[in-house]
C-alpha cells in the first residue's frame, strides 16, 4: 500500500489482446478447498483467456487441493518456500514443478516451518482420438538442461514439458542476461501465461514498450505482437505457458 500522501498509480495495462499487472494493487481471492490461503487470479476466461491461472500463498503448516473432476488439467510451479505434493508424497522447493491429469487430484501442503507460494494453472485437457493422455509428471526446473536459443548461449531455454502428442500445453522457462532478448517479433495463435520469476526488462505487447519486472503477471492473447530484452544488473527470467499440438476449433 503506498503511503496517503503519495499519488496512486499502476503499471497495469488492460489492452484488447494483453494485460500487464504488477503485483502491487492486486486484490486477494478466497477458494473453498484453499481456506487459509491467500490466492490471486492471474488469468481467467473474464479475462479472455481459456485457462485460469492462479498465484497461492499457503502460510506454515496450512494445505489446500483441487478435486479432480475428469477434464481440467493442472500444472503448478513453486515460486519459493517448501512443502509437499501430497498427492504423491514429493517434496517441494523453490523450483519444483508438475502436472497433474484431469482424473487426479492435486493435494498440496506447506511445510510447519515455512509459507508455500505456488504458480499454478488449470485448463480442459483436450482429448485427442487415438492418443493416450498423459500421465502424471513431476519434476525440478534444476535438473530442466538450459539450452541456447537462436543460436545464443546469452538466452537460454528450459522446456519443463516433453514436446510430445500426449501433452496439449507447452510450460518454459527462458533466462535472457542483461542487453539480450528475443531476435525477432513473434505473432501466432499461442497464447500465453507469463510469470516474471527474476530481474527486470522491456517487453513488446500489440505495439506498446512495457517495463516489467519480478513478480509481474502478462496474459498475451492469441496473435499479440511480442517480444522482450532483458535490462538491469542480473539475468531476466520467466516461466510462460502455451497451448500446443491441438488442431483449432472452427
Amino acid at each position: 500500500m503506498r503511503p496517503p500522501e503519495q499519488l496512486v498509480h499502476s503499471r497495469t495495462r488492460m489492452r484488447q489482446r494483453y494485460a500487464v499487472f504488477p503485483l502491487e494493487g492486486y486484490p486477494l481471492s478466497r477458494l473453498p478447498s484453499w481456506r487459509d490461503a491467500e490466492v490471486r487470479i492471474l488469468a481467467s476466461p473474464a479475462l479472455g483467456a481459456a485457462f485460469v491461472q492462479y498465484l497461492i500463498d499457503l502460510p506454515a503448516g496450512a494445505s489446500g487441493q483441487f478435486a479432480a473432476d475428469g477434464s481440467t488439467e493442472t500444472f503448478h510451479f513453486v515460486v519459493s518456500g517448501t512443502g509437499r505434493f501430497d498427492t504423491t508424497a514429493e517434496p517441494l522447493s523453490c523450483g519444483s514443478f508438475g502436472l497433474i491429469p484431469p482424473t487426479i487430484a492435486a493435494r498440496y501442503s506447506a511445510d510447519r516451518g515455512q509459507a508455500l507460494r505456488l504458480l499454478v494453472l488449470r485448463k480442459r485437457y483436450e482429448r485427442v482420438q487415438g492418443i493416450e493422455p498423459f500421465v502424471l509428471l513431476v519434476g525440478h526446473e534444476s535438473r530442466v538442461a538450459k539450452e541456447p536459443w537462436a543460436d545464443s548461449s546469452h538466452c537460454r531455454l528450459q522446456t519443463l514439458l516433453p514436446d510430445d502428442f500426449a501433452f496439449d500445453m507447452a510450460m518454459n522457462i527462458f533466462t535472457f542476461d542483461p542487453g539480450f532478448g528475443l531476435p525477432i517479433v513473434e505473432t501466432h495463435v499461442m497464447e500465453h501465461g507469463l510469470w516474471f520469476l527474476q530481474g527486470k526488462g522491456l517487453y513488446y505487447l500489440d505495439g506498446d514498450w512495457m517495463e516489467v519486472e519480478k513478480d509481474d503477471f502478462i496474459w498475451m492473447g492469441p496473435f499479440c505482437p511480442q517480444s522482450f530484452y532483458a535490462t538491469g544488473p542480473t539475468p531476466a527470467r520467466y516461466i510462460y505457458y502455451k497451448n500446443v499440438n491441438r488442431d483449432i476449433i472452427i
